[in-house]
């Protein structure tokens, strides 16, 4: 028998916290803020790895506490970290005090990464409704989407009226305490069983959640699953900034608003342009099951969306370097797209290979991967685009991605990990 999708009062929490994580205003100009501040490709690609290398040394303490102490707690330490980050961010402009706020970012993406998504997935399993996972995580996602493309309005907005870019991180801190204010009153029962421990048991408690932790590593399915899904994330994290410069160079090249200063004059594309992006985000995650079941198997639809966002993204990066911007941000377009189909694809695959004891652990061990990739990616691709243009850097990577999705191609598991 079929299990009925609804949409509940948690439901509507989840796709709150969502919309609310999702209005980070300077990120559909962070790479133009950074070239303004006089920051060039590699220093911006640096200041990326030192939140990936600080992201991926915090993952997995981070991940077991949540399994082990509390996911909500987690996600409360997640967003306090950020809002702090962002009032540093702020408050300066020098890339040395930009990396400090590059670690408090990092503090929240180790506590937040894998720890909401265990939380929905804990919910699901406690209400019997894991058979529709995919739907209800592209449902929920679909509503982080649309706060990214409310987000991009909102931001066009304020760099339109400021003139400058440093006031979207003061905005941030607005949705930001609110959904802290959401996190915290969860319902305690999405801790799974760990509210129940004693503090006698919570030694016991942590030894099983590293052992499941430890067990992920050793089932050849479970690991494939986390390296697909993690090296798609790591290309796409790496690369999707540049299509900022893109569009700033192609809004400047149009006759329109030519008596406004440069920053005025590339928001208002800059932020139509993402909107766009995030509605089609929005309508790609909540029909990821319509797309899954296009294929054979899950597996397969994971595979083929790898392959098409590696072609994609040589495509962009060809056509920025025979500038042809028009093309690369189309093409662009339709990664963003990809990544939004593919997540919540993911998320039910991982689930299928990992036990829902170490749910939040197994997803932070993806997070951590992704972050170790990007790490190495993010300084590289900044240097080729220092040294050869953004094109080529663009075109290089995709051709990389190419190669790495030979090494990770997924395939039906038997099982999921057991907790030892």
């Amino acid at each position: 028998m079929a299990v009925p999708f609804k949409k509940d009062r948690m439901f509507y929490r989840f796709a709150a916290y969502g919309f609310l994580k999702n209005l980070r205003f300077f990120e559909p100009f962070i790479i133009l803020l950074f070239r303004e501040a006089g920051l060039s490709f590699l220093q911006i690609g640096l200041l990326y790895a030192i939140r990936d290398i600080a992201t991926n040394i915090l993952e997995i303490p981070t991940g077991v506490l949540a399994d082990a102490f509390g996911r909500r707690k987690a996600m409360v330490m997640a967003f306090s970290a950020y809002l702090i980050a962002f009032m540093v961010f702020y408050s300066f402009a020098d890339f040395y005090v930009y990396a400090l706020a590059m670690l408090f970012f990092a503090a929240g993406e180790a506590f937040r990464s894998g720890t909401h998504k265990a939380l929905i997935l804990e919910y699901l399993k406690l209400n019997g409704m894991t058979a529709i996972k995919v739907t209800y995580y592209g449902h929920t996602r679909s509503a982080s989407q649309f706060g990214s493309a409310i987000n991009a309005l909102v931001a066009a907005a304020i760099v339109f009226l400021a003139g400058n870019y440093r006031y979207m991180f003061l905005a941030a801190t607005i949705p930001y305490a609110l959904d802290l204010l959401n996190l915290m009153t969860y319902p305690a029962e999405l801790d799974g069983n760990l509210q129940q421990q004693r503090q006698p048991s919570v030694k016991a408690q942590t030894k099983a959640t590293l052992t499941a932790f430890a067990a992920l590593f050793k089932n050849s399915y479970a690991l494939r699953a986390l390296l697909n899904s993690a090296g798609f994330i790591a290309f796409f994290k790496s690369v999707k900034d540049y299509l900022q410069p893109i569009l700033q160079t192609y809004a400047l090249a149009l006759p329109l608003f030519v008596a406004l200063d440069d920053t005025r004059r590339s928001s208002a594309l800059i932020g139509l342009v993402y909107f766009a992006i995030y509605m089609l985000t929005s309508y790609a995650s909540r029909n990821a099951d319509r797309f899954s079941r296009r294929f054979n198997n899950l597996p397969q639809a994971i595979n083929v969306s790898f392959w098409l966002g590696a072609v994609f993204l040589l495509i962009a990066g060809l056509a920025a370097w025979k500038h042809w911007a028009i093309v690369s941000i189309i093409v662009f377009l339709g990664l963003y797209v990809l990544q939004n189909v593919r997540r919540p694809m993911n998320v039910g695959f991982i689930s299928d290979q990992i036990s829902s004891q170490v749910m939040a652990s197994g997803l932070s061990v993806e997070s951590q991967l992704a972050t170790v990739l990007m790490a190495v990616f993010s300084p590289i691709l900044g240097a080729l685009a220092d040294a050869f243009g953004v094109g080529t850097a663009l075109a290089v990577f995709g051709a990389a991605m190419l190669a790495f999705f030979a090494l990770v191609r997924v395939k039906p598991a038997e099982q999921a990990v057991e907790v030892g």
